[in-house]
């Protein structure tokens, strides 16, 4: 290659690769910032658009204006290109097929990446991969450093009385929801005896949280249903409730079409314990109750 240029051909297999190999945008989001070390990069990016449009985004603006973004691009080239084996693909609904696309799309990454790699010395090479280790290292030692942090928050509100158990189980889910980059429209305010707020996760939500000491009735969740009811056809609800609910509640709810999924303390005691991260945790509550109709289904039922 005569010039410092990435040619047109290696950018949509580039994409594909990027699209293919993580599933989830908080993964995809994760492994750029790694690779790039730019986070303003990352930043401007619309990650309320989906995968692919975010991808070609990044993609498109890297290669147009590669007299000042070059290195960048290189750099995006040969880490995705060194992506082997997207295992984490397998735990997902059609995960093999998921995975057999994955591998397929970096193969053909990886037949033309070989001229990108020459333009790199090997020390120069061996200093990215250090660089990217090192960011991603950093990134997961503070996304560990802030849920233990919010654990232990968590275990100590299990002992407080009524009042400021609510206070701290509001600080506690705008911490969690802020940790997995789940857009909350405001911070979640307490009014009344609940916990009341609205977040986007691929779609509109709005969220109410009880910490009572019996289970939830059906009466409370028939309230709920009204409020979400006089949204939007797409808009869905999450009802946490602490203590669980009553399985009449669950039932009820259940019939027709649901118009919310629950959440309970055991469900987030599991992604307080690493089990799973809260964005999976919706994702398959969701889908299961758009599967079944059950609007409640346990993390370590859906883990088991």
């Amino acid at each position: 290659m005569s010039t410092k240029r990435v040619s047109p051909a290696i950018l949509h297999p580039l994409k594909e690769a990027l699209t293919l190999a993580y599933w989830y945008k908080s993964d995809l989001r994760a492994f750029l910032t790694s690779c790039l070390g730019r986070g303003e990069l990352v930043a401007q990016l619309d990650w309320t658009n989906y995968k692919r449009p975010i991808v070609a985004q990044l993609v498109d603006s890297l290669a147009a204006n590669q007299h000042r973004y070059f290195d960048e691009l290189l750099t995006l080239i040969l880490a995705t290109a060194d992506i082997t084996d997207p295992r984490h693909l397998k735990r997902l609904d059609d995960g093999e097929s998921k995975y057999r696309n994955a591998v397929e799309a970096l193969d053909t990454l990886r037949s033309q990446v070989e001229p990108y790699r020459r333009l790199r010395s090997e020390e120069q090479e061996a200093e990215r991969r250090r660089e990217a280790t090192r960011i991603e290292a950093e990134m997961q030692r503070a996304m560990s450093e802030k849920l233990e942090e919010l654990k232990k928050l968590f275990h100590e509100i299990v002992a407080m009385p009524p009042q400021p158990r609510g206070y701290a189980l509001e600080k506690f889910l705008n911490g969690l929801f802020a940790l997995y980059d789940i857009d909350a429209k405001a911070p979640f305010r307490i009014v009344g005896e609940q916990i009341d707020g609205a977040f986007t996760f691929e779609g509109e939500f709005l969220l109410e949280a009880k910490w009572k000491d019996e289970r939830t009735p059906v009466a409370d969740l028939d309230s709920f249903g009204g409020k979400v009811s006089r949204k939007l056809d797409n808009t869905l609800g999450l009802f946490i409730s602490m203590n669980g609910f009553q399985d009449s509640a669950i039932e009820v709810h259940s019939r027709g079409r649901p118009t919310m999924i629950l959440m309970d303390g055991a469900d987030l005691n599991a992604v307080m314990d690493g089990r799973i991260e809260l964005p999976e945790l919706l994702r398959r509550k969701r889908q299961h109750a758009a599967r079944t109709g059950e609007v409640f289904i346990g993390a370590y039922r859906l883990l088991d």
